[in-house]
């Protein structure tokens, strides 16, 4: 018998409302069985020996510790890469300084002999035009006045004084002759020597390009190197750590140089009674971070200045060079001692331009301003310290 459309609309309802029983036992037998499981691991981790759970709760840290070894360790062989790049770039830089001041006593010199050319053409022609007024002179007073005067016997007086003037007349022209060729000689020297400065400034200017080629090689070479240097630094845990192995590093430069001042004697008066007189150290505008959070419970010790790569770093006051390096974190690095404790640091610098030992005045430049150390930006990091404790270095410089 056929099916009628209601009859086969309510077999289709019937069938449908069964399966939905159906997927909704399904979907609670599994969460039961899910619960089941988690309550049996749970279990099983509750009966396992606290030993053995404390046991394996060092085996992860001391994994980690290892990884986090082996990163810093990566990240240090990274590091002495980055100091050989930043010391040659330092040490080209100083090339490059040296190169410019060459040139710029070169044109100096050039300026000089195209002046002193200039003034002995005046004078040659000076003297060409008084050799030319005499000649002239002496041609049209005749040729033979001085034969006609010694044929001439009548006045022995007038014979004797006209001897005399032309024994005088003839050894000023020859004075003025031998000038005249003394200039001319001169002339020939300075324009050989222009000629040879000239070539000079050309091959000066080669060995700058040159210079600034593999200054710019270099510098891509240590923006390759501290991009890896990050790619392995790339944990907090990591930062913090070599943030706190960086500071060790500069404390034990500081006390090194501390214990060579203690050695040496020195007779420097210190800085008690100079706080707000210091020198400021650079152009720059001062970023004060002293006692700030860096990263984890590291602080600022030191104050930045903002500024431009190749600026002038200055000493705050006289004192001696005790350190002059490179260091992991701060880069080029000069210490000066003030003495009575007192010493004055520079970081991230371009270039040292002072050697250990060297005396430095109050305002001397010590350094140039830069980005060492893996800074991304130039500035320069200062701090200040007395007995080896940093003090806030924004109460000692001048506003």
């Amino acid at each position: 018998m056929p099916y009628t459309r209601s009859a086969l609309t309510n077999q289709l309802n019937s069938r449908l409302r069964l399966v939905r029983l159906l997927m909704h036992w399904v979907s609670l037998t599994s969460k039961c069985l899910g619960l089941v499981c988690f309550c049996l691991s749970g279990l099983a981790f509750a009966q396992e020996d606290p030993d053995q759970q404390l046991k394996a709760l060092q085996e992860q840290i001391k994994e980690r510790q290892q990884q986090l070894d082996l990163r810093l360790a990566d990240a240090r062989e990274l590091e002495n890469v980055l100091q050989k790049a930043e010391k040659d770039i330092a040490s080209l830089v100083k090339d490059i300084n040296t190169t410019r001041q060459r040139l710029q006593t070169n044109e100096s010199q050039q300026r000089k002999l195209q002046s002193e050319e200039a003034e002995l053409l005046g004078k040659i022609r000076q003297q060409q035009d008084a050799l030319g007024d005499q000649l002239r002179s002496a041609y049209m007073s005749g040729q033979h006045d001085f034969t006609k005067m010694l044929l001439n016997q009548e006045d022995a007086g007038k014979l004797e004084r006209m001897l005399s003037y032309y024994g005088y007349l003839n050894k000023a022209r020859l004075e003025q002759i031998r000038q005249f060729t003394a200039m001319v000689d001169r002339l020939k020297m300075v324009r050989s020597e222009l000629l040879a400065k000239r070539d000079e400034l050309a091959k000066l200017e080669q060995v700058q390009d040159a210079q600034r080629q593999l200054m710019a090689s270099q510098q891509q070479k240590r923006e390759g190197t501290l991009k890896e240097l990050a790619s392995r630094i790339d944990s907090e845990a990591a930062q913090i750590e070599q943030l706190q192995i960086n500071e060790q590093n500069l404390i034990q430069a500081i006390q090194r140089a501390a214990e060579l001042a203690a050695r040496q004697n020195q007779t420097l008066s210190g800085l008690d009674g100079m706080q707000g007189t210091l020198l400021k150290p650079t152009d720059g505008r001062m970023r004060d971070l002293f006692g700030k959070h860096r990263q984890g419970q590291v602080r600022w010790k030191g104050v930045l200045f903002q500024g431009s790569t190749g600026d002038s770093v200055r000493a705050v006051h006289h004192g001696k060079v005790l350190f002059a390096d490179w260091l992991r974190g701060f880069g080029l690095v000069t210490v000066i001692d003030h003495g009575d404790g007192y010493m004055s640091l520079y970081g991230y610098n371009q270039a040292l331009l002072k050697g250990v030992g060297d005396s430095v005045e109050a305002g001397e430049e010590v350094a140039l301003l830069g980005q060492t150390g893996g800074q991304s930006s130039p500035a320069l990091y200062f701090e200040l310290r007395h007995k080896g404790q940093a003090v806030s270095p924004a109460r000692w410089l001048s506003d």
